[in-house]
């Protein structure tokens, strides 16, 4: 099934620009206001009715909620290094270039980010054998080891947010197309 089919239902959380705009209104308008058709709503500035504030301080949070966790797998290990890890557990040699669309970083922060996981002695950049021009990022053995020290993150996560895995799955997906919108937007604009 790809993205476009589990979203083509009449009962599925369709979350294309115009459904997102015809259920909720304007990101940002009052929940509480009423307006006739051909109206423009009335949108709130208000703070706390912005998704995007909503959104950035629960990521803040939530960063902090994995500090403690990540520094018992590795000293000095940050968010940022830990889902590049992530990616790795999952593709292991994948590409500087790749990996950096992988995680949405420009090469000016995934760069000495990858220096510092060398420090570390979690990965290795090598240079492709077929194309010189590409660099892959290979897992050390104790890049690929500090992968079973991290599979009690999650459920350690779960259980201080008070999310069940199941909510937690639930808001991830919503989340991650609401990102396919908006990227799609910004895909049509160029």
């Amino acid at each position: 099934m790809t993205p476009s089919d589990s979203r083509s239902g009449p009962n599925s959380n369709d979350l294309s620009a115009k459904s997102i705009s015809a259920k909720a209104g304007p990101i940002g308008a009052d929940a509480d206001s009423e307006h006739q058709l051909g109206e423009p709503a009335s949108v709130s500035l208000g703070l706390d009715q912005q998704l995007c504030f909503a959104l950035y301080a629960c990521s803040k949070e939530i960063t902090r909620l994995y500090r403690p966790m990540l520094q018992e797998l590795q000293e000095g290990l940050t968010y940022t290094q830990y889902v590049t890890l992530l990616a790795l557990w999952e593709q292991d040699g994948e590409s500087v270039k790749s990996l950096g669309q992988r995680l949405f970083l420009d090469s000016g922060t995934l760069t000495p980010l990858l220096k510092k996981l060398e420090t570390f002695g979690l990965v290795r950049r090598v240079r492709d054998g077929a194309d010189e021009r590409l660099l892959r990022v290979f897992l050390t053995d104790k890049g690929r080891a500090l992968k079973e020290k991290a599979f009690c993150i999650p459920d350690r996560l779960s259980a201080i947010s008070g999310l069940l895995l199941q909510e937690a799955d639930e808001l991830r997906i919503r989340l991650q197309r609401l990102n396919q919108v908006i990227q799609h937007h910004y895909e049509e604009e160029i």
